[in-house]
Parts: C-alpha cells; sequence; structure tokens
C-alpha cells in the first residue's frame, strides 16, 4: 500500500479498536438503521451466481455476507484496517476472500469485477472525486456501483432530530460504552455536516458521472440520515 495521509491515518486509528464490538454497537446506536440500509445498498446490485462483486471498505464483512446471501455471487472485500479484518475473517465463510488495501490505489486490474459496493468510506479518502474514479476503474463496463454513506436530513424537523441526536445522544452515548466509541461519537456530526457541505448532492453526483458512472439512481434513507447512491459503469 501507498504511504497513508494524515486523513487516512486517523480513519485507522478511530476504527481500528472496534472491530470485536462494532455491529452490534452499530445497530444499537443507529436503531437498527444500519442494517435496513445495507440490505437496500446490496439490492441496488445487479449480480448472480458466476459474478465477482468487490466490497470496498467492507470492515467486519456486513456487506459482504449480505451480497454473498441474496446474490450467490462471488465477493472479495477490501479494507485498509487490519483488526476490522480481522474479526472478518472470524465471521465470514471462507470462500469470500479478504484483502488489506487502500480504496484510492485499489490492486487489482482494470474490469476485474462485475460490480462493487461501499460503505461509508468517501469522508475518510482526500479527494472523494479521484477515489470515485478509481473505484471504478477496476469495475467491467455494465457494471454496478453501489455506496452507502451518512447524509444531513433537509426537512427541518428531521435536521433538528438528527442534530441533536448525533450532536448530544451518539457522544454521550458512545461515552457509555467505550472510549473508542466516544470518539467515533464525538466525530460523526462535524465530519458528516463537513462533508456534506464541501460535498452536496449535486457536487458529488456530478463526481459519480465523472468517474465513468451512468443511470444515477439515488434514495434517502431514514428521513435523510443516509444515502444511497448507485449506477452503471459506462
Amino acid at each position: 500500500m501507498t504511504e497513508k495521509s494524515e486523513r487516512q491515518r486517523h480513519a485507522i486509528e478511530l476504527f481500528q479498536p472496534l472491530g470485536p464490538t462494532y455491529d452490534r454497537y452499530a445497530q444499537l446506536l443507529s436503531f437498527r438503521q444500519d442494517k435496513r440500509w445495507r440490505r437496500f445498498l446490496v439490492e441496488r446490485v445487479v449480480a448472480g451466481p458466476g459474478d465477482h462483486i468487490l466490497d470496498v471498505a467492507t470492515g467486519t464483512g456486513a456487506v459482504a455476507i449480505e451480497l454473498m446471501r441474496r446474490k450467490g455471487c462471488r465477493v472479495t472485500g477490501l479494507d485498509q484496517s487490519a483488526g476490522m479484518l480481522e474479526v472478518a475473517r472470524a465471521r465470514l465463510p471462507p470462500d469470500i476472500e479478504l484483502v488489506t488495501g487502500d480504496a484510492d490505489h485499489l490492486p487489482f486490474e482494470a474490469g476485474s469485477f462485475d460490480g462493487l459496493t461501499f460503505t461509508y468510506l468517501l469522508r475518510y479518502v482526500d479527494d472523494p472525486a479521484a477515489t470515485l474514479r478509481e473505484l471504478a476503474r477496476v469495475v467491467r463496463p455494465g457494471g454496478t456501483v453501489a455506496g452507502l454513506e451518512f447524509a444531513v436530513p433537509g426537512s427541518p424537523l428531521a435536521r433538528a432530530a438528527w442534530e441533536a441526536y448525533v450532536g448530544f445522544g451518539l457522544p454521550l452515548a458512545g461515552r457509555l460504552i467505550s472510549p473508542s466509541w466516544a470518539e467515533v461519537g464525538g466525530f460523526l456530526a462535524s465530519s458528516v455536516t463537513g462533508f456534506w457541505r464541501e460535498w452536496p448532492l449535486d457536487r458529488m453526483l456530478g463526481a459519480w458521472r465523472a468517474a465513468g458512472i451512468e443511470a444515477l439512481g439515488h434514495r434517502l434513507l431514514s428521513l435523510g440520515g443516509g444515502i444511497v447512491i448507485w449506477g452503471r459503469r459506462s
């Protein structure tokens, strides 16, 4: 792998200790929305037996195993966190290959995969547009690219509830769990709002198109707290 940027190192340090408890508390702290969002992401992928899908930022492998179960496809998961991949290896079937690597320098040839998914990735890279180009590079023409990210609700009422939870409720809940989860809880609000301030939806969709991904669709989930974007590699 290439030398890590400060942003990448921070992401690794933030999530490295969370692997053993990540799935349990991600569901608890998201009121079980995280699982629903991941299922919706997988449903957007056009794949079946014989297809090979790359799941980037696979973490503990939740999307990877959902892809295999629902689509019957072959899956490779990639993540830059060795700690998260260690947990994934303990829980996933051996036919899901797991690779340590960076999303902005994927260790695969162009067109190697029939589709690609990623989850909660773009806030942690230095150049989201360049990363999208790199993700698209390894997908064959016609293959699905689909990503899940946190978002900021648009309606005033939903926005107020979201700000109250991520600004106060989530950090408090994190402190009750562990110091590592407290850091994640305190980081989330500023991270998500800062990202969408710099990358509003129109700009983000433009970056997807510039990466060579067409026929785009997107869906805001849970009153706008999450967003899935998907399209077809041109």
